[in-house]
């Protein structure tokens, strides 16, 4: 089995927006832990007070299966580890797990520690021996190893046999620049597995785009733990991704790397680091991303509604994800129907799809975008059934705004709309034109329509499509409604802002009334 060592909570957090409290990394921690992954690491306990906290806090709780591990360096050039801080932090935290970062290139060694290549060697052996001798548990992280490598193969073989003689239990060959390539990897990682029988692991950052492949490439070579934070975060460019290696491993190497029925935890553990981080998750992420199995093109849809493997690699809900179907211009009958029945849409009863399809490209072409306002387009496939009746029918809108001494800026908005064959005709002021119109709306239909007044407006975005036109531009309006656990969003595209927000205004209610009866 892979060992997966996590390090989103110390690497990860080196991301230049991410900043994580102590009861974050805990909550996270917890997370990590559910799912599998064999080692947390909690951070650096002599960098700063969060992580003290962390590991304080980490000593009360009763992990399943990972164990903790602290992250520090190896002690001062010209100290001992008895009286380096960092050494004796890493002690205090009490973390079973110390790993400890050391260089294996010249370079570092002469023109960053500056100091000689014997006495690095000297502090590396010494540092992880005395955490080995306090019974801690060692892992030896060799800093920038494939460029040490490169610079001096012999010198950067001989740290490793430093750590090795200290008592690391694993040794990290670590691509810390981020760009070494796959073929590179493979080949020194091999050669290093001819060396030591001490068990190897692979940290790769992501400068050069390869840090997942390098990670593959050096567990095809024999390395038994990959280092990788969730959603790929760290600095610079990232780290290896553990949301893409995780299910690489399982999936395509066939090496087992969580427990057994833990891998469809992936999806939710990527969401809920993402959460805690106050990130939006990465749509298009492998594996785990809203879009990872998302489609859009007409012919692969079609092809997929006769065989579902036709253009998916794995299946979705191996990772914890689902497959989706994209309405758009490039959409063809498939994506139609396949959406349809996504919302339990009777497709027999749609009546010229054609018609629809055509609708689409056209309304596309004027700037509406169906991708993220399936309800509208869903809205076009409903008016098709023979047995469909729009709940209302727009006879007028108008909305004003003003200024008036004494009362400073205010919207006010009247409404004339058919129900039931009855014309109703209402008024309302807003805190804007859209909120007066809203307003408008929902008080000409809440006594025919009830429901209308738990329809809730989440959120309200403007788009200019073609910002070269001045105030002549088209405008695309997007707005998410909820009624309590449903949400749905609606599109409407125009030069008049105003008639675009009304156009996704009344498709969100009609949508929320046909959805929410």
């Amino acid at each position: 089995m892979i060992q997966i060592y996590d390090t989103t909570l110390r690497d990860g957090t080196q991301r230049t927006d991410i900043s994580l409290s102590s009861l974050d990394k805990i909550k996270i921690a917890r997370r990590l832990d559910d799912v599998g992954v064999a080692f947390i690491e909690g951070g650096w306990p002599g960098s700063n007070p969060k992580d003290v906290e962390f590991f304080k806090r980490a000593r009360e709780i009763p992990w399943q299966h990972a164990v903790i591990a602290a992250f520090g360096a190896t002690c001062a050039v010209n100290k001992e580890p008895a009286d380096d801080a960092n050494i004796l932090a890493l002690l205090d935290s009490e973390a079973p797990v110390c790993t400890v970062v050391g260089k294996s290139s010249v370079l570092h060694v002469l023109e960053v520690l500056r100091t000689t290549r014997e006495n690095n060697l000297r502090i590396i052996e010494a540092s992880l021996a005395y955490l080995h001798a306090q019974g801690r548990r060692v892992v030896y992280d060799a800093e920038h190893f494939f460029d040490g490598y490169r610079e001096d193969e012999a010198y950067a073989l001989e740290t490793l046999k430093a750590a090795a003689r200290g008592g690391a239990e694993t040794l990290v060959l670590c691509d810390t620049n981020g760009g070494t390539m796959p073929w590179e990897i493979s080949e020194i990682v091999r050669r290093v597995r001819q060396e030591f029988d001490v068990p190897l692991g692979i940290h790769a950052h992501n400068d050069g785009e390869n840090a997942v492949a390098n990670t593959l490439a050096a567990v095809r070579e024999g390395c038994a733990q990959v280092q990788g934070t969730i959603n790929g975060y760290g600095e610079r460019c990232g780290n290896a991704n553990l949301c893409s290696v995780i299910p690489n491993l399982e999936l395509k190497l066939g090496l087992p790397a969580l427990p057994p029925g833990h891998l469809n935890h992936l999806v939710e553990l990527s969401h809920y680091v993402a959460e805690v981080a106050n990130l939006s998750p990465n749509e298009h992420q492998p594996y785990v991303g809203r879009s990872a199995f998302a489609h859009k093109g007409g012919i692969h849809v079609a092809a997929m509604r006769r065989n579902i493997q036709s253009y998916q690699h794995i299946d979705p809900a191996l990772v914890g994800n689902e497959m989706r179907v994209v309405v758009s211009e490039l959409s063809g009958r498939g994506n139609l129907l396949s959406k349809a029945e996504e919302y339990g849409m009777d497709v027999e009863a749609i009546g010229d799809v054609g018609k629809v399809l055509n609708d689409i490209k056209e309304y596309e072409s004027q700037g509406f975008s169906f991708e993220a306002a399936e309800a509208s387009a869903l809205l076009l496939l409903k008016r098709e059934t023979p047995d469909y009746q729009a709940p209302f029918e727009l006879i007028d809108f108008a909305a004003t705004v003003e200024h008036r001494q004494g009362r400073g800026i205010f919207a006010e908005a009247t409404v004339k709309v058919r129900v039931n064959g009855e014309v109703l005709h209402t008024a309302a002021e807003g805190n804007g034109p859209v909120s007066a119109l809203d307003t408008a709306l929902r008080k000409a239909l809440k006594d025919h329509y009830p429901e209308v007044e738990k329809f809730h407006l989440s959120d309200y975005k403007v788009r200019i499509l073609d910002g070269n036109n001045g105030t002549n531009a088209t405008t695309r309006v997007l707005i998410d409604s909820q009624n309590g656990s449903k949400s749905w969003s609606t599109v409407g595209a125009s030069t008049n802002i105003i008639e675009a927000s009304w156009r996704a205004l009344a498709d969100s209610i009609e949508y929320g009334l046909m959805v929410c009866k």
